[in-house]
């Protein structure tokens, strides 16, 4: 290492928050902390190994010589250890009486970790993500980086110190306490009050207990709590059931007390997305803005029983690692120290936690209880109570994020009750959103990661909870990023006002079985179409990765259990954006089965990325409130929600879509026989008929947006 970086200090800022020192030695990362009530600069030490924070200091330490010695010129650098970046955006201001100018440089591949130079000199590294930059920057530039857009005038600033009062045990309307933790803004007038972000949580409340206070240093009260029966909580955690009334209750309780202004806000992403969906359709008068992150759906639409089905890996996964104990067990979760392969493969499903984890699942048990849509599962539907939404909401989701189904429920039921303040922001993210550019191969533009994402989220709270002017409710409705094209477009509504919704007919000469076969995408439906027919065995189910990403499906369209319609090559680039569906008229020989219906984008190679799909179970083709069996061998008609996305596809490249009956890490495979899938061991190979002409018009619906 260089003599002048072991001579450097670096400034530590997250989320804009002023954080300590970072100075970079041979054999250790130093670290001077700020106290976080008083906001004192405290003395410098080891940094500790277990410090919770996204920008990654040891690996920066490690390769900080290659940093500096890169010659950061020209549009692209490519390090010597490989890591590649690329000219991205540039900051102005005033340093020691002149004008400078700083480069940002996007890194490319990963997980961003961004860096800004000074005359081809290092001044700052950072790393986005959803809760804000964490940056560290040569003390005197900070406004030559990211940093400057927190200096927005009518942006709360981080004028507090955190007062961490500690937790309380707020009882809930049936006597169950919840543990909470409480964060009040340090440097208050006595008795001034203050409006509320209340957070609510399944993963401990002690895991980003240094995050979800930073909005006390910007003013605001922060209250932190389990949800019934996880860590320090009491009760039962049953998923879903309690989130509604819980919810109302702790914000009964919140605008009770003393510091209170009764204004209250809430913030969720995943499970903790529903939690504020749930509380939003409580109705409480003093719940004023919502920000929701990449929600978790009802049951019935993305969770538990997704389109009718019985989800697999995804809730299986979530559900082991809530049942191990009071604390989330994440090696479970994370797929580590439970095989998803055996897990999905074992039988009979009721029994699958007893040999995974050696021990029953209480929700899982519950949810077994219950095989048909009954008031149980209404009470955990927040769209029955839709109407009761009043409250300005925020949402923000991706195209590759796993719970798009939920986010997209919330947002229909948004404009189903015509919730007037109602924003969205969709990007090329994951569940985990704005982290990278890349992703299995497909590449999105610089900008695909921003640097505001906190930022928008703190004007929200701060146009409806401290009634700051800000302007944010007079943007665009729909915020949304066109991968191909590569950037965001605005739009007054989502789906875009200007789609226009294009049915795209399924086609052939019945024999569509695979990439292979003669299954044909077009404009208009065909005048002599002959039907497909494929067999679906349970026993050999589709075993694509079951994530929301964009996965090649090729190998898969090999299959004959795949009936695959392409379009011809494109004469000039389409662009698609917003909700997409598909109708499908189709019969099993079965008395029940399931559809799988995909979209994706071909290339001249051959490769079939997918964008979009879903999965519904056959005797829910009426509604959830009245199943159905098939008659075998009868012609049903489908209407199929499928996941939202914002996509051009290149002149030259095709347009695919596909159904098949099963994908094994989404759902476990229909058995085709009717009966309670949790305990069902009989299993039923069944003849599939896909149907498109005149009488039976299969078609996808694509919300096509101009180009330009």
């Amino acid at each position: 290492m260089n003599s002048y970086l072991q001579q450097t200090s670096f400034n530590f800022y997250c989320s804009g928050i002023y954080s300590g020192k970072i100075r970079f030695t041979d054999q250790v990362v130093m670290h001077a902390k700020v106290d976080t009530r008083r906001r004192t600069q405290m003395q410098e030490n080891v940094l500790e190994a277990g410090a919770k924070y996204v920008l990654p200091l040891a690996r920066i330490a490690e390769q900080l010589s290659i940093y500096t010695s890169a010659e950061w010129l020209g549009d692209e650098v490519v390090l010597e250890n490989g890591d590649k970046y690329q000219k991205h955006i540039t900051y102005q201001a005033e340093i020691s009486g002149a004008e400078r100018t700083s480069q940002v440089w996007a890194y490319r591949g990963g997980t961003a970790l961004d860096i800004v130079t000074l005359d081809g000199e290092v001044i700052a590294f950072l790393t986005p993500n959803r809760y804000g930059i964490e940056l560290i920057v040569k003390a005197g530039y900070e406004q030559l980086t990211p940093l400057a857009l927190y200096a927005e005038p009518l942006l709360s600033q981080p004028e507090y110190g955190v007062n961490d009062l500690g937790a309380y045990l707020v009882p809930m309307r049936d006597g169950v306490k919840l543990a909470t933790d409480l964060f009040l803004p340090e440097g208050l007038e006595p008795g001034t009050k203050v409006p509320t972000i209340l957070v609510r949580t399944c993963y401990d409340r002690n895991g980003k207990k240094e995050i979800f206070m930073r909005w006390a240093n910007k003013g605001y009260a922060v209250v932190s709590q389990d949800v019934r029966g996880r860590a320090d909580s009491e009760g039962e955690l049953i998923p879903f059931y309690n989130e509604r009334d819980d919810g109302y209750d702790t914000i009964d309780w919140i605008i009770a007390q003393p510091w209170s202004d009764g204004k209250v806000g809430m913030w969720g992403a995943s499970y903790l997305g529903y939690v504020v969906v749930a509380a939003a359709t409580s109705g409480h008068p003093n719940l004023l803005a919502v920000v929701d992150e990449v929600n978790v759906g009802s049951p019935f639409v993305d969770t538990a029983r997704k389109g009718g089905t019985l989800c697999s890996w995804p809730l299986l996964s979530w559900t082991l690692a809530q049942s191990v104990g009071t604390r989330t067990d994440f090696d479970i979760f994370g797929g580590i120290t439970v095989d998803p392969e055996a897990a999905v493969d074992a039988r009979p499903i009721r029994d699958i936690p007893q040999q995974m984890i050696g021990r029953t699942s209480g929700p899982w048990e519950l949810w077994s209880q219950h095989p048909e849509y009954d008031d149980f599962w209404r009470n955990c539907t927040f769209t029955e109570r839709g109407d009761q939404v009043k409250v300005p909401m925020y949402v923000i989701s991706g195209w590759y994020d796993g719970d798009s189904p939920g986010v997209s429920e919330t947002w229909r039921m948004l404009t189903e009750h015509d919730v007037k303040s109602r924003k969205i922001r969709l990007g090329a993210w994951e569940h985990g959103p704005n982290r990278a550019r890349d992703l299995l191969g497909v590449s999105f533009g610089n900008d695909a990661v921003v640097y505001d994402y906190d930022i928008s989220v703190l004007r929200w709270f701060d146009r409806f909870l401290k009634d700051i002017p800000n302007g944010i409710d007079q943007e665009p409705r729909a915020s949304y990023y066109v991968v191909g094209e590569n950037r965001w477009r605005t739009s007054e509504d989502w789906t875009p006002a200007e789609a226009v919704i294009t049915p795209f007919y399924l086609g052939g000469n019945g024999r569509a079985n695979s990439s292979l076969g003669d299954g044909r995408l077009a404009a208009e439906p065909e005048e002599h179409s002959a039907a497909d027919t494929y067999i679906y065995n349970p026993a050999d189910p589709v075993a694509d990765s079951g994530e929301r990403e964009p996965e090649n499906m090729r190998k898969h369209e090999l299959r004959s259990d795949i009936v695959v319609y392409t379009s011809e090559p494109l004469a000039e680039r389409l662009t698609i954006a917003g909700e997409l569906s598909a109708v499908i008229y189709a019969a099993s020989t079965g008395l029940d089965t399931d559809w799988v219906v995909t979209l994706s984008d071909v290339n001249e190679q051959g490769d079939s990325i997918r964008l979009s799909n879903y999965i519904v179970r056959a005797k829910y083709r009426h509604g959830l409130e009245q199943p159905q069996l098939l008659v075998p061998g009868q012609v049903e008609q489908y209407d199929i929600f499928m996941q939202n996305i914002a996509h051009t596809f290149a002149a030259g490249h095709r347009v695919r879509f596909t159904v098949t009956s099963s994908s094994k890490f989404v759902a476990f495979p229909n058995t085709n026989t009717g009966n309670n899938p949790y305990e069902d061991a009989e299993a039923v190979i069944v003849q599939q008929t896909i149907c498109h002409n005149h009488e039976y018009p299969s078609h996808i619906k694509l919300p096509v947006v101009p180009n330009c």
